[in-house]
């Protein structure tokens, strides 16, 4: 299996580049941000994953690691394809899908040629609990049971952390959006903070 390659660009196509390895060109399908950092007749090193099927051997190419693990993650999806899988990738880097993935944020992949809302729901459905680095949300204690009742099911943070997002939704800001600055309040401010000491403060650092 070929993992990397490591040549001179030959060529460059709307969604493939080919590489020359010491006189021998290898056809590498590829993101678009990945060929947009490509130059014909300069040095280029990629990340490959090699796909192999019964009629042909396709080359996979990725400027970073991280572009070629989330392209493994996305084909686990029932639904996803090498060619989806790469438009994905094209319309989002792997800051932005795994902020998607976090927030349940369909908006980045609708994006995405081929992939409509039922598919991104999937996406997200799937990966959520898949994911390698989740975003820690600070949570206070569980508090004990009184009196014999059960405690809330529910964390209190993580409830304030919702509440406080749906209202910057309501806004007019993107899901991603919201979910990133209220996490980053959040974990500022302490588990503890109150839904409108959380909202000022996000609102805050989006006006910035």
């Amino acid at each position: 299996m070929i993992a990397r390659l490591k040549g001179v660009v030959d060529a460059i196509a709307a969604d493939s580049a080919v590489i020359d390895v010491n006189g021998v060109g290898y056809l590498v399908h590829a993101p678009r941000r990945t060929l947009d950092r490509l130059a014909v007749g300069q040095p280029a090193s990629l990340h490959i994953e090699t796909h192999v099927r019964e009629d042909h051997i396709h080359l996979y190419g990725f400027a970073e690691a991280e572009e070629r693990a989330w392209f493994r993650r996305l084909t686990t999806v029932q639904g996803v394809g090498a060619k989806v899988a790469l438009a994905i990738l094209s319309a989002a880097g792997p800051d932005a899908l795994l902020l998607a993935i976090l927030s349940q944020d369909k908006a980045p992949l609708v994006r995405a040629e081929g992939v409509g809302p039922k598919l991104a729901a999937r996406i997200l459905a799937e990966l959520k609990d898949r994911i390698e680095t989740p975003l820690a949300v600070p949570t206070p204690a569980p508090a004990a049971a009184v009196n014999g009742a059960k405690p809330a099911a529910l964390p209190a943070a993580v409830a304030v952390r919702d509440d406080a997002i749906s209202a910057l939704v309501n806004l007019g800001y993107d899901r991603s959006e919201a979910f990133s600055a209220v996490t980053r309040c959040q974990a500022e401010l302490g588990g503890e903070a109150a839904v409108g000491e959380l909202l000022r403060a996000s609102l805050k650092g989006l006006a910035r």
